[in-house]
């Protein structure tokens, strides 16, 4: 992915330096956890900081491989906000208020609970954030097989295709109707907004690639790859799990990897509608 050198975004904001503890396991533990926060949607930073080998400890100093990964997500960032600005111009005819994205180390706090690299990226509609610890590209490399540049910025893209639900009310109304349901019915729909999220990241990866020219031999397939190995069911076998679909909340990973394609072919906004799907 080319982005050296490019413009960022000014919708950052910096918490690095705020200090925190940063939880340490490693082998399946961490990926287990991981599963469990990640996909659960629960913090789970206190079983990383218990017992059984488990460590804390306290880091805000800024590396050359942190002040890096911050660039990155800037003008990754400032891509989305560009897309967004465009699409909502010429597909939805409102204008586009972006999201601003919370960088941290360890752990921080939002209005949708405490943040940490156990939880992974999420976006908070209470603040209208996305929350972010750079870390988790390290682990999405090194303990679910999902490297490189683009699969990184797949991830921002995916949490700030949350932030674009939030915008076209989809992620309030479905929201309000998953407290209304049975927990199983609550993780459907929770698959439909995780599948329509990576349907938008699939918009938005052929909208800087025509913008920008920013991808490169192989970026599409580290997407597709990122995709693939944060599918419920992929997560959960190598958590050493028995995939539970009715757990899942957000789809297998054919699914994931499919909308993202829906996305990336179409470009239309409205072939990301999963809620009216029949068959995901």
């Amino acid at each position: 992915m080319k982005w050296q050198g490019r413009r960022g975004s000014r919708n950052i904001e910096d918490r690095r330096r705020a200090g925190g503890g940063k939880a340490q396991v490693g082998g399946l533990g961490l990926l287990a956890i991981l599963a469990i926060g990640y996909f659960m949607g629960v913090d789970v930073t206190p079983l990383l900081q218990g017992g059984g080998g488990v460590g804390s400890t306290a880091n805000s100093e800024i590396t050359e491989a942190d002040r890096q990964a911050g660039e990155f997500v800037s003008v990754t960032l400032a891509d989305t906000e560009e897309v967004w600005a465009s699409l909502f111009q010429s597909q939805v005819g409102e204008p586009y208020n972006p999201a601003v994205l919370v960088l941290y180390k360890g752990v921080t706090q939002s209005p949708c609970g405490g943040a940490s690299g156990a939880t992974g990226p999420f976006y908070c509609p209470g603040d209208r954030k996305v929350y972010l610890d750079t870390s988790f590209f390290t682990t999405m490399s090194r303990k679910l097989g999902a490297g490189g540049d683009f699969a990184a910025a797949y991830v921002v893209a995916h949490e700030v295709a949350h932030h674009v639900q939030n915008e076209l009310g989809i992620l309030m109304q479905a929201n309000r109707v998953r407290q209304q349901v049975s927990q199983e019915e609550s993780n459907a729909i929770s698959v439909r907004i995780e599948l329509q999220a990576d349907c938008f990241s699939g918009i938005w990866a052929r909208e800087a690639q025509a913008r920008f020219g920013s991808l490169e031999r192989g970026d599409i397939a580290e997407a597709m790859n990122a995709a693939r190995q944060i599918g419920d069911d992929t997560l959960q076998r190598n958590a050493g799990r028995v995939p539970m679909p009715h757990t899942f909340t957000h789809g297998t990973s054919d699914q994931r990897e499919r909308w993202f394609t829906r996305g990336l072919e179409s470009g239309d906004m409205r072939v990301c509608d999963t809620f009216s799907a029949r068959s995901l």
